[in-house]
């Protein structure tokens, strides 16, 4: 939707989550010299100032990262709060790195970005983000559909990609165009690493997600929801979010197991705190 801006909720539990699997997923597929793709469906403005007139009116970083900033945790948490402090070089938290931006922090030379964003005001961000050097780095940004693109992207040259799908479920039908998009990605091009990220809410449609992505095929899969408090009495409000990840590295599991307990006693608000991780690796 065009009345969607993320900079509303730029540094929230639901970004922490999100960004910290990214950095995770992309510092995999670093481990072999052979370049990556990666494709970025609702990429946003690409970087946050948490003090300007959206992010600080709601101020919903001081219930993610800013809980993270000053407190030790578990060293698979090392690498994403690096590339964070990479864009608060004085030491205070001033600004939030959108996928985008994480993903570009992560990238080599020869390794290529693809970044999908409708609404106006932060397409023009996102182009200002990448307009200067790119050290080598492939960078293509679009105003454009990213669900829709994925069928001239994949498969990618080198063979080798991570997608990001992350839309804002504001309406309905997002349920339903992220798993048809996904069904023909995988498709297209069975062994790439999809990540779709899910509002935890008790609209019907979201907790039905991840049961219908399970059904698509997929031999590899995993699940992971994070949830900060209990589900809302008047049964309105994110309480958590989750990401469903296709082809996910078989490191994966082990290091959410050690991170997440950590992160729902951070980030949680009250006893209902807690997480859950379903997987399948062959």
């Amino acid at each position: 939707m065009l009345s969607y801006r993320h900079a509303f909720h730029a540094g929230n539990h639901a970004d922490v989550l999100k960004h910290f699997v990214l950095a995770e997923l992309l510092a995999y597929y670093s481990r072999k010299d052979k370049p990556w793709t990666y494709i970025d469906t609702h990429a946003g403005a690409g970087c946050y100032a948490l003090g300007d007139e959206i992010a600080g009116k709601t101020g919903e970083f001081a219930g993610g990262i800013a809980r993270l900033w000053d407190r030790p945790g578990p060293p698979p948490l090392a690498a994403y709060m690096d590339i964070v402090r990479q864009f608060n070089p004085g030491g205070r938290l001033l600004f939030y790195p959108g996928s985008p931006a994480l993903a570009m922090a992560c990238a080599r030379e020869r390794d290529s970005l693809h970044l999908f964003e409708l609404h106006p005001a932060d397409l023009r961000a996102l182009q200002q983000t990448f307009a200067s050097e790119t050290r080598g780095v492939r960078v293509q940004v679009r105003g454009s559909d990213g669900l829709a693109a994925l069928r001239g992207l994949l498969p990618p040259p080198a063979r080798r990609a991570v997608v990001l799908i992350d839309p804002s479920y504001e309406v309905k039908s997002d349920y339903r165009h992220v798993a048809e998009a996904l069904a023909e990605a995988m498709r297209r091009f069975p062994t790439g690493c999809y990540a779709l990220w899910y509002p935890l809410l008790a609209r019907a449609e979201s907790r039905r997600l991840p049961r219908r992505l399970a059904g698509l095929g997929a031999e590899n899969w995993l699940d992971l929801r994070l949830r900060i408090r209990h589900p809302p009495k008047d049964g309105f409000g994110m309480y958590g979010s989750g990401l469903f990840i296709i082809n996910p590295p078989w490191t994966l599991p082990e290091r959410l197991q050690s991170t997440l307990p950590w992160l729902a006693a951070t980030l949680g608000t009250d006893d209902g705190a807690g997480f859950d991780l379903d997987y399948r690796i062959a």
